[in-house]
């Protein structure tokens, strides 16, 4: 369910190819937080554990999403660094990521996301950078 819809110059919710498989869901678009659920069922690494991969494409998505929506129409936004720190393992349900923006620039944007489970217990912390592409 989302709570805050994109804004009508997005042209609707923005998925990727990935984001459908891996079940990657936004569900709050606002430009000081933009928030994004992925079932962990079927993202699993060999041990049961929710994959780092996994982790790591939802943070890009909820990254990038929020880097075009602070950046306006006609923008665009791509990673340029990733650091992500596994905090406690997802095993099961759903992991919530939100991203809040440090800074936001007129090229460069930086964003620190938190991934939490079901109960609320921070599995990881991550920091992208992405840079700002015009259309």
């Amino acid at each position: 369910m989302t709570t805050t819809e994109p804004p009508e110059w997005m042209g609707g919710v923005p998925t990727s190819p990935l984001d459908d498989k891996l079940g990657i869901r936004i569900t709050d678009y606002t430009p000081d937080h933009l928030v994004a659920t992925m079932p962990v069922a079927g993202n699993e690494q060999p041990f049961g554990l929710l994959h780092g991969g996994a982790t790591c494409a939802l943070v890009e998505t909820v990254g990038s999403v929020a880097a075009v929506l602070n950046a306006g129409p006609g923008r665009k936004a791509v990673g340029v660094e990733l650091n992500a720190s596994y905090l406690r393992p997802a095993t099961s349900g759903t992991v919530t990521a939100v991203a809040r923006p440090v800074r936001v620039g007129r090229t460069l944007s930086t964003f620190l996301v938190e991934v939490t489970d079901d109960a609320g217990r921070t599995t990881a912390t991550a920091r992208l950078t992405c840079m700002t592409l015009t259309d």
